[in-house]
């Protein structure tokens, strides 16, 4: 192997390992920057292949630094917690929180639902008495759970639908049956997993905000049809998000610095340009050939161990090349990668985000509890969507 590939794959490995193991200060994209900026410093990669290599990203991205912000405006606004509120009605909310935090992933993104409903979870926990890690896991569950049946759901997504011209039908058709599926059947393993729902409380009913209702909900719709009807007119995601956000800025007349994710958008791109210069030398063709049931499969476990090891994200990038649009294992990638990370807390940069978001409430969730969690109620989600997803693929062909 010549030094070129050999200095490609050594800083892409750094860069994965510098997201998990840095000093506690250090954010968790300065690795893959400097390793990114190091590649292009020692020649490995030229500055029109790393610009060529975020092509696919930038609309992605674009929709990622306005679409939290929208998410977090609209909780500024009261909405979520009056929402929260309406399904909040009887002594026992779960599957109401349930079924609002795959909404909020499906038709938003996974961000917002682990940023704004963990929060919001864990303060209807202690209100109820039930057990705050175990309504605290729900946003972190589904955001692996329900974040394929829309392009705009996931990043993944959008970096699948960017690179092909992938559409939301493709993805409704491809990946909503098995989201579904995984949804219901994880709701299933969720409430026999979480036995201190029984264990007596008061019941405790915060006010619903007519206001906040009255103000979101007409933005959240503009969102929703922009997000999909607008897609069928070649309107982007971004461009709708960011005309909520205008409006949005209007009503609630703040917006910080802090509420931009900036720091997640300099590492997708870091990420992107190391995993784009190494993944020619890492041979991975062999393991995307086929069509039939059994390369799907192994498709699918393959993204899936990838996206546990080195992260959704650089796994999807890597992988991504040996596709194309018409392959029948580009959906069971997708799939890998999306659900994967509903087994190891640090398969995706939202599970990473849960768990910060949790702990500064005072919720510690080891990574060694998540994967009980997640096995417990993940896996035999995963597995039901999975023969979804090889039915369907098997089906259309």
């Amino acid at each position: 192997m010549c030094p070129v590939a050999i200095a490609r794959i050594f800083l892409l490995v750094a860069a994965v390992v510098g997201v998990f193991v840095r000093p506690v200060r250090l954010p968790n994209w300065a690795v893959p920057v400097a390793a990114a900026v190091m590649l292009l410093l020692i020649g490995a990669m030229t500055a029109d292949a790393a610009f060529d290599a975020v092509r696919p990203l930038l609309a992605p991205l674009a929709f990622l630094l306005l679409a939290v912000p929208l998410a977090v405006m609209l909780d500024r606004l009261g909405f979520f917690a009056a929402l929260a509120a309406l399904v909040d009605t009887g002594p026992n909310p779960r599957l109401g929180l349930w079924i609002l935090a795959a909404a909020v992933t499906t038709f938003l993104n996974l961000d917002a639902s682990v940023v704004l409903l963990t929060p919001l979870y864990i303060r209807i926990a202690r209100q109820h008495g039930f057990n705050q890690t175990m309504l605290a896991v729900q946003p972190a569950l589904l955001a692996c759970l329900a974040s394929s049946a829309l392009p705009i759901s996931n990043l993944t997504n959008l970096i699948a639908a960017d690179t092909y011209g992938l559409g939301v039908a493709d993805f409704v058709v491809r990946l909503g049956p098995a989201s579904l599926v995984a949804v219901a059947v994880g709701w299933v393993f969720y409430r026999r997993a979480d036995t201190t729902a029984t264990v007596a409380h008061d019941q405790v009913r915060d006010p619903i905000d007519p206001r906040a209702l009255r103000l979101g909900t007409p933005i959240v719709i503009f969102v929703v049809l922009g997000f999909t009807v607008g897609d069928l007119v070649d309107i982007p995601a971004w461009a709708v998000a960011g005309v909520a956000d205008i409006v949005l800025l209007a009503l609630t007349r703040t917006v910080r610095v802090r509420d931009i994710p900036y720091g997640a958008a300099a590492l997708a791109l870091s990420l992107g340009i190391v995993a784009t210069a190494a993944s020619p030398h890492l041979g991975l063709g062999a393991l995307f050939s086929g069509s039939g049931t059994l390369d799907q499969l192994r498709v699918a476990a393959v993204a899936a161990l990838g996206a546990n090891t080195i992260n959704n994200l650089p796994a999807l990038l890597i992988s991504l090349p040996e596709v194309n649009a018409h392959s029948a294992t580009l959906w069971p990638l997708l799939f890998g990668v999306n659900f994967g990370p509903v087994l190891v807390l640090h398969g995706s940069l939202a599970g990473l985000l849960w768990r910060d978001t949790a702990a500064r409430l005072g919720v510690e969730v080891s990574g060694w509890q998540y994967t009980r969690l997640g096995l417990r109620i993940g896996l035999p989600a995963l597995l039901a969507g999975l023969a979804v997803v090889i039915g369907t693929g098997t089906f259309m062909g």
